[in-house]
Order: structure tokens, then sequence, then C-alpha cells
């Protein structure tokens, strides 16, 4: 896709102020109270990008119950650049044992709030409780954290000689704190009010896939 000078500048513009009007507004260090599950905030990280695809591939263990709707949770996706910007975010729902995919090239960077493309990012999962039988990133709370995501992705690792091999490694659970929690949510929020469409991923399909070499 080749984006107008005017269309660069804006979205470059949305994302300075994403940065300078909330960034000031957190307190980072401290726990959500209530505590968390320990399996309801994961991250992974994906790397060579530029020379070939990632996938994040995503499922239900059935913490909720093995039946569907009640059993059913959301895999909420948010995508970090290089230099730590929010730049794409999106929510995937999950019924028990279900397996979905999102592609890295085509899924979470095709449609990125700012108008480079990330050659390596840093992706964060967050499990929730369905709202109303949907879905949204943006608009979860800290009462809906549940246990139950389990999730894997694959990228492309340098070879010393020249080259690349794909790798598999499970995201890594990690203590979710509350500015982290209200950082994700507030800039997908932002991104959805004002990014005019970009920034938001890509929906997951069905199966599961591996890192793709050009």
């Amino acid at each position: 896709m080749v984006l107008s000078a005017w269309d660069s500048y804006m979205r470059t513009t949305i994302a300075t102020i994403l940065l300078n009007v909330l960034a000031s507004s957190y307190s980072f260090g401290q726990a959500i109270a209530g505590g968390t599950p320990a399996d309801a905030y994961q991250i992974k990280y994906f790397a060579n990008l530029g020379s070939g695809d990632g996938a994040v591939n995503l499922s239900n263990g059935g913490f909720l119950g093995g039946l569907d709707p009640g059993g059913d949770i959301c895999a909420n996706v948010y995508v970090f650049a290089q230099d730590q910007q929010l730049v794409a975010c999106c929510a995937c729902p999950l019924t028990p044992n279900h397996l979905s995919t999102l592609s890295v090239h085509n899924d979470l960077i095709s449609n990125t709030l700012t108008p480079a493309v990330p050659s390596a990012i840093t992706v964060a999962l967050v499990a929730t409780q369905e709202t109303g039988g949907q879905c949204n990133a943006a608009a979860i709370s800290t009462n809906q954290l549940v246990s139950g995501l389990v999730a894997w992705g694959t990228t492309l690792h340098a070879l010393p000689g020249g080259g690349y091999t794909v790798s598999e490694t499970p995201f890594i659970q990690t203590p979710l704190g509350s500015g982290q929690f209200n950082k994700m949510t507030e800039y997908c929020a932002f991104i959805q009010a004002i990014g005019s469409g970009y920034g938001i991923c890509n929906s997951c399909r069905s199966g599961a896939a591996g890192a793709q070499k050009q």
C-alpha cells in the first residue's frame, strides 16, 4: 500500500499525540488490586520481519468450562514496535479448545498506526471474559482477567553462516501491573477513536500457521 504524504503525516502526528498526551498519566510498578491469574498476561517477541512472516497461534484451555458460550474467552492483542509504541491492537474470541492464528505480516503489522513498518515487534496478550458475547481490546477491566489462554509464536532467527531458521515457542507468562494494563487499553481506545482505521489489526483465522521465509 502506497501512502500519500498527507496520510503519512497524519498517521505520524496521531502517534505523537498518543505518546505525549497519554504517557505522563501512568504510575508504573503497581500491582493490580486483588491480583491477576498467572496466565492472564503473556508476551513474546517476533524478529527479522523483513525476511519473512511470523505467526501467533492461540487456544482456549477451557478454564471457564468446556462449553460454548459459557467457556468463551477473549485474547486481547497489543502490538508494540521496537521504539515501544503501541502500533496496533485487536481481540480474538476463543471458544473452548478453539485454535486460531494471526499472521504477523498480514494481521499485526499490515495496518499499523504509524506509517513505518517495524522489523521486529513485541506482542502482548491479555486474557479476559467476553462482555455481552463481544471482545474489544480497548474496553476491558481488570475484573475480567481470566485463566485459560494458551499461546505459541513462530519467528525467524538469523543463522551465523547466513540464512534463517524457524522456531516455535510458547508465550511467556509475566506479572501484569496496573500501569501497563491501563496503558495498553487506553492507547488502544485512542487508536480506535482517532486512528481513522489505522492501528486495528485483522481478525484471527481458524487453524494454526507457522513462520514463512521470503
